[in-house]
C-alpha cells in the first residue's frame, strides 16, 4: 500500500468517525486555541509509515525521512518536539481504526501472549515512566519487566483480538473477553490450561485446545487437532514481525501515551501488509461450526 493510499484510507476513517462522534456526544463548550497544522489524520498516517520503513527509532525517521522526502505529501509539518505533543490526541482514533482492521472469524484461531519489555531489569529499580503500570513478568525467556500483548489470530494471519497487561498477569485471565465473537476452535499452549476455561468457552461454541504437560496423562485428540497444534508457529511469526519490524517493544518511550500510540500503530501497520503468515488450510478445515 502507497503512502496516498494509506492516507486515503485512515482520512475516510476519521471523518466518518467524527461525524459518529459528533451524533453521540451532548453540545459543550467550544475547543479553545487554534486548530493544529497537522490534522489528525495526517499524525495517524505518519506514525503507521513509520512501522512500514524499518527505521528503528521515530525521531530518525521524522527528521530524516518524513521532514526531508516527505515535505510536499505534508506541507503542513511541524516541529520533531511539537509533533510529538500532538501524538497522544490519535490514541481513540488508532483504537478504533484497529478495530476495523480485524480479521473475520474462519473457526480455526491461534492464542498466544508476547512480553513488551519497557526498560533493562538492571533498571527497574530507577524507572518511572511506567511505575505503577508495568509489571514484573517472567516467560520462558526469563524475567522482564512491562506488559504482555495478548493477540487471537486466524489462519489467514489476520488479527482477531488484542489485549494488553501488565507482565504479572495471567495468560487465562484476558482470554474470556477477548473470545467473545468468537466460534469454532481455539489452540494455544500450556500456559491456557484450564478446565473450567475449556467449559465455560464450550459452552459458547468455542473449543479451547492446548497441548498437555509432562506430568499429564495422555488424553485422546483428534489427528486434525493435534496437527494444528503444531502450527502455532504462525502466531509466533506474527509477533516476531511485529518485534522486528514493526518496532512495537522497545525501552525508549518517554510517555505511556506515546507508548499505547506507538503499539497501537504497529498493529495497524501489520495488517496492512501484503503478505501476512498464513496456513493455506483447506477450505473444508475451516467451516464454523453451526449450532442447533
Amino acid at each position: 500500500m502507497s503512502l496516498l493510499e494509506l492516507f486515503v484510507e485512515v482520512d475516510d476513517f476519521h471523518q466518518a468517525f467524527e461525524s459518529w462522534a459528533a451524533q453521540q456526544q451532548l453540545p459543550g463548550k467550544a475547543k479553545r486555541g487554534p486548530e493544529p497544522s497537522l490534522s489528525a489524520s495526517e499524525v495517524m498516517t505518519i506514525v503507521i509509515h513509520f512501522h512500514q520503513q524499518g527505521y528503528r527509532d521515530f525521531k530518525s525517521f521524522y527528521q530524516k525521512h518524513v521532514c526531508r522526502h516527505l515535505a510536499a505529501e505534508f506541507p503542513r509539518l511541524v516541529s520533531y518536539g511539537r509533533f510529538v505533543e500532538l501524538m497522544p490526541g490519535v490514541l481513540l482514533l488508532l483504537c478504533a481504526y484497529l478495530q476495523s482492521r480485524f480479521g473475520r472469524c474462519t473457526g480455526i484461531a491461534f492464542v498466544d501472549s508476547t512480553p513488551l519489555a519497557v526498560c533493562h531489569n538492571r533498571r527497574i529499580n530507577r524507572h518511572k515512566v511506567f511505575k505503577d503500570l508495568a509489571a514484573r513478568g517472567k516467560t520462558t525467556m526469563g524475567w522482564f519487566y512491562g506488559f504482555k500483548l495478548h493477540l487471537i489470530v486466524n489462519d489467514l494471519g489476520e488479527l482477531l483480538a488484542v489485549h494488553l497487561t501488565p507482565g504479572n498477569v495471567d495468560d487465562r485471565r484476558p482470554l474470556e473477553g477477548m473470545s467473545e465473537e468468537l466460534l469454532g476452535k481455539l489452540f494455544g499452549d500450556k500456559g491456557y490450561l484450564s478446565q473450567a476455561l475449556f467449559e465455560m468457552l464450550f459452552e459458547r461454541g468455542l473449543e479451547l485446545i492446548t497441548s498437555l504437560r509432562k506430568n499429564m496423562k495422555g488424553q485422546l485428540m483428534l489427528l486434525s487437532d493435534r496437527l494444528m497444534l503444531r502450527k502455532r508457529f504462525i502466531i509466533e511469526t506474527i509477533t516476531d514481525q511485529l518485534k522486528n519490524i514493526s518496532q512495537v517493544e522497545h525501552t525508549r518511550h518517554r510517555s505511556p501515551a506515546n507508548f499505547a500510540v506507538n503499539l497501537l500503530a504497529g498493529l495497524v501497520a501489520y495488517t496492512h501488509q501484503p503478505k501476512k503468515p498464513s496456513l493455506r488450510l483447506p477450505s473444508n478445515l475451516t467451516q464454523l461450526p453451526t449450532i442447533i
